[in-house]
């Protein structure tokens, strides 16, 4: 076997609920595998935090596990591409390294009242109102934004703020200009470059990775920068900040200490932008949608930042060199987010719906029908196109005869509404031409979901035989970054579909008025908790 063909890639994915780690070789076969649960902890209702040593930990025991599963030496590592969970944040001493509180985790919400005052701050309603004259007389569609913008608890922004008025030691470090603020991939990049030292002072880059630093709420992406205003609007400090670099920059390598051999960091990229290179989304108009613990449906808008109108979330998809044009690239996307995906599928289990997921396909198609059943899937509230943090979750419609599958039924449809609302709002906000959908994720296994997606869009969806996809992303990235692979027509070429669910055009009319009939059932849930 030639030299070349011996070198191996590693991708780390930090998820919500999952780190995993993958060992692949040239060709993009895996080779080796470990995974590990995150241990998410829960102080108070509402509150989701991390342990950050026991989570640096886990992260080190997953990788160690990957390598020996592969059979490899870690020096046989070309390099590791690094993949993370977006928003979830820290702070630490610049000085001491002494962190601040526990990982923040992006659904946590102790910060909802915070949301609420700041919706309604007169500041934001006249920021709202500027924008929106701006965005009349220039037709400028960053002022177009800003004139819809709401604060939502997945932002770093009110989380951070409500961290500052309740930790006193952050408060303080700030003023003294000693305190740094990071999501995952600013941590690890920090944690793997300085290895297991003893804390020294060395001058250790700041940074953090340009897709993660746009689904901050922090980062203006149609300028390309921190959005400065919003730090001196709501008394937040750029002081804290790390230093935005692109997909391909040079990380440098992981500490000696800690592997035995240092290794190449390849890439360091959010996961959803991950899971779009992973589904080859690389042209104008191809959209993915992830089924995991939550549903993110992301559509490539090319060289253009989209403006929404509908709470669709505009994000630089990556940044990086491009080694086929020689020159930077830099790709848009626009984001639709439903956070109740496989956290339905996790309560149907401990509510003893069914025993394993891989079950709950097979339950929904033993009924014919839900029988107007309806299941409203907000334990996190609505985001697009409702934008409702209030609204709450319920079942609409048991009757007498109501079984565990008619309920099963309703709970996996409602996953494919919500789907069906994101893909809406592109619809009527863009003037793409949509043929397929590209799935992933865990909850893409199922067969139920997928071809009710199907039947609402009119599209095909497609699914390959790697549901982990942000994973082979990052992998292929970076073996892209490294020289390994030449271009991104190579991780085409090793794309395997494994189904491809088409619509079928006679169930339309009838699957489109029990849509509608659940988002009449959806608006009965809405607004439902009150501000307490």
């Amino acid at each position: 076997m030639s030299e070349e063909k011996n070198k191996f890639i590693g991708a780390l994915d930090i998820g919500t609920t999952t780190i995993r780690c993958m060992i692949f070789t040239r060709s993009l076969q895996i080779c080796g595998y470990a995974s590990e649960q995150v241990q998410l902890i829960y102080p108070k209702v509402g509150y989701i935090e991390i342990d950050p040593e026991q989570f640096w930990s886990s992260v080190i025991n997953v990788i160690r596990a990957a390598i020996n599963n592969a059979k490899i030496a870690p020096s046989e590592l070309e390099c590791l591409g690094i993949t993370t969970q977006r928003s979830t944040f820290i702070t630490w001493n610049r000085d001491t390294g002494k962190y601040f509180h526990n990982f923040i985790v992006w659904n946590d919400l102790r910060a909802k009242d915070l949301v609420k005052k700041w919706n309604d701050n007169i500041l934001l309603k006249s920021f709202q109102g500027v924008a929106k004259f701006l965005y009349l007389i220039t037709r400028n569609k960053r002022f177009l934004a800003g004139s819809v913008m709401k604060f939502m608890n997945s932002q770093v922004t009110v989380r951070l703020a409500w961290m500052i008025r309740n930790n006193d030691d952050l408060k303080k470090a700030i003023q003294n200009k000693s305190a740094l603020f990071g999501t995952i991939d600013t941590w690890l990049l920090h944690k793997f470059r300085q290895g297991h030292r003893d804390y020294d002072k060395t001058t250790i880059d700041h940074i953090t990775d340009i897709t993660n630093a746009t689904a901050t709420g922090l980062y203006d992406p149609f300028q390309l920068n921190w959005a400065d205003w919003s730090f001196s609007l709501y008394g937040l400090s750029l002081d804290i900040m790390p230093t935005v670099v692109d997909n391909s920059h040079d990380f440098g390598v992981i500490n000696q200490s800690i592997f035995g051999s240092e290794i190449k960091i390849g890439c360091s990229i959010a996961d959803q932008s991950a899971s779009m290179w992973g589904s080859c989304c690389f042209q104008r108009g191809d959209v993915k949608v992830t089924l995991g613990t939550g549903t993110f449906m992301n559509l490539n808008t090319g060289k253009e930042c989209h403006a929404s109108v509908y709470g669709l979330y505009p994000l630089v998809a990556w940044r990086n060199f491009n080694r086929e044009t020689k020159s930077t690239e830099v790709m848009y996307c626009v984001e639709g987010q439903s956070s109740d995906t496989g956290s339905l599928i996790r309560w149907g289990i401990d509510f003893g719906l069914f025993t394993d997921p891989s079950c709950s396909s097979d339950m929904a198609y033993s009924v014919d029908d839900s029988e107007e059943i309806f299941f409203i899937p907000a334990f996190s509230g609505l985001g697009a196109p409702l934008n409702d943090a209030k609204a709450a979750t319920g079942v609409i419609g048991i009757r007498p005869t109501t079984t565990k599958a008619h309920i099963v039924r309703a709970l996996l449809e409602s996953i494919a509404y919500r789907v069906a609302q994101l893909y809406k709002c592109t619809l009527e906000e863009t003037d793409f031409k949509f043929s397929i959908i590209r799935v992933d994720g865990g909850v893409s296994r199922n067969d139920f979901v997928c071809q009710l997606l199907a039947n609402l869009t009119g599209l095909k969806v497609e699914r390959t035989d790697n549901s982990e996809l942000s994973v082979l992303g990052t992998a292929f990235l970076a073996g892209l970054n490294c020289g390994i692979f030449k271009s991104r027509e190579e991780l085409v070429q090793t794309r395997n579909v494994e189904r491809i669910f088409h619509p079928q055009p006679e169930l339309f009319k009838r699957i489109q008025s029990k849509f509608e009939r659940w988002q009449i059932a959806v608006e009965r849930f809405c607004d439902w908790y009150d501000d307490s």
